[in-house]
């Protein structure tokens, strides 16, 4: 527990700061340029989270495979998948750049976003998608660092970053008034920055210096790789294709329940701040045992990354049961006192939902990291399936009805189903290691 915790912290801290990208923009564009401004950030969250979660979803799948390498003392197999996924990591970068600009606007009619949020959604989004070589940058260059244990590296990467995106932020939008456009490209600037530190570390480090040599074609390892890599993107997109249907039913019940319900989903990512960390580190650590063989110590450690797990969801519920009110008006500023009030209690509202069932949460990052670890990316991905059914059949449902409340708890019957799917098969998964 001790072990995982400690590996875990400076995840945790380098999330918060990372979440501070996000944060820091809705804040700021929040009440530095106006509510129809959140709302249209918000209309497009979940489109944004698709490429965020491709990108994560590929780097994350390649680095099981490094930290198996590493993990059975195997340098030059190390350095040779590090080779590759350098290779295949520049190849979904150009096609997810081309294929995002390309059908942005689909998107944006897909989502049903508002006309009057159009315009200011589109611009940010495309900025941010011009910037997608910056997210991929950064989430392979950390996740290398990640799978041989290096956790401190990306957290001073990642304060780094946030620090100079929070000042390009005000400065681009207070002093030279360039509005979402300004915000969007702080946050690919910092994220491109964020990635310079760590590949410089990589650089200095000798177990990662690959050479030229292992950057030649190896078709067995990348579709070994591109197998693990493949069903963590899938799953990624069904989750945020799933997010993006439960949008575009909010976009339809007006710019107030818009902005209130986006102020809290930006909270979202401070929510499983803690659960993303876990699951990184269970990922890193199972992965290590499993190519050493050490069977024992996977399924001690999954113990104690559940009650980590379980014990942090609920210091987090706690404190946003206590303080949410006066954290989710920070991101709503409006001319009219009851509008304000009634996007305010919108954000509450959801944010108490979600808080509520977090420990849920947690738990489904848990096992689903300890699977990955283990080179199961199929079932994590079956999960994701799982969690779009349960999140979109609720929203469905839900937009019927016109109860418009009723929308929060499609997120948490999404975790639940994804949660007992994974905790089975880890499990059984579990019980027959070491039998083969």
């Amino acid at each position: 527990m001790r072990l995982l915790f400690f590996f875990a912290l400076p995840l945790m801290f380098g999330n918060i700061f990372q979440q501070l990208y996000t944060v820091v923009d809705t804040a700021i564009v929040g009440r530095g340029v106006g509510m129809d401004a959140l709302a249209a950030l918000g209309t497009v969250d979940w489109l944004n989270w698709m490429i965020l979660g491709i990108a994560q979803g590929f780097t994350q799948g390649f680095s099981v495979r490094m930290s198996q390498k590493y993990g059975e003392g195997d340098i030059p197999g190390l350095h040779r998948t590090i080779g590759i996924s350098v290779r295949l990591t520049v190849v979904i970068t150009v096609l997810s750049m081309v294929f995002s600009q390309l059908f942005l606007v689909l998107f944006m009619h897909l989502l049903r976003v508002p006309t009057e949020l159009r315009g200011i959604a589109e611009l940010y989004t495309r900025i941010l998608f011009a910037g997608i070589p910056a997210v991929m940058f950064y989430n392979f260059t950390s996740s290398v660092l990640r799978a041989v244990g290096n956790s401190k590296t990306p957290l001073i990467a990642m304060v780094i970053a946030a620090f100079t995106n929070i000042a390009l932020d005000a400065l681009t939008v207070f002093v030279l008034g360039w509005g979402v456009a300004g915000a969007a490209l702080a946050t690919v600037f910092s994220q491109c920055l964020s990635g310079v530190i760590c590949a410089v570390k990589i650089a200095r480090t000798p177990d990662l210096h690959f050479s030229k040599s292992d950057l030649t074609g190896d078709s067995a390892l990348s579709k070994s790789l591109m197998s693990l890599g493949v069903p963590v993107a899938i799953q990624n997109t069904i989750i945020s294709v799933g997010g993006m249907a439960v949008q575009s039913i909010v976009n339809g019940f007006g710019t107030t329940f818009i902005a209130g319900f986006t102020a809290t989903n930006k909270l979202y990512g401070i929510l499983e701040i803690a659960a993303v960390s876990y699951g990184y580190a269970v990922t890193t650590y199972v992965g290590q045992n499993y190519g050493a063989g050490q069977w024992d110590r996977i399924r001690k450690g999954m113990t104690s990354a559940a009650l980590l797990s379980v014990g942090t969801s609920m210091v987090i519920s706690a404190v946003m049961l206590i303080f949410g009110r006066e954290i989710t008006m920070l991101f709503i500023q409006s001319e009219s006192p009851e509008i304000e009030a009634a996007a305010g209690e919108t954000a509450y509202l959801y944010l108490a939902v979600m808080s509520a069932f977090l420990a849920v949460l947690y738990l489904l990052h848990a096992y689903r990291s300890a699977l990955q670890g283990m080179g199961n990316t199929m079932i994590p991905m079956v999960s994701g399936i799982i969690e779009f059914v349960m999140r979109v059949g609720v929203a469905a449902v839900i937009g019927m009805t016109g109860y418009e409340n009723g929308i929060f708890y499609a997120e948490v019957a999404a975790w639940a189903g994804a949660a007992v799917i994974l905790m089975i098969s880890y499990y059984r998964s579990a019980a027959g290691l070491g039998k083969k």
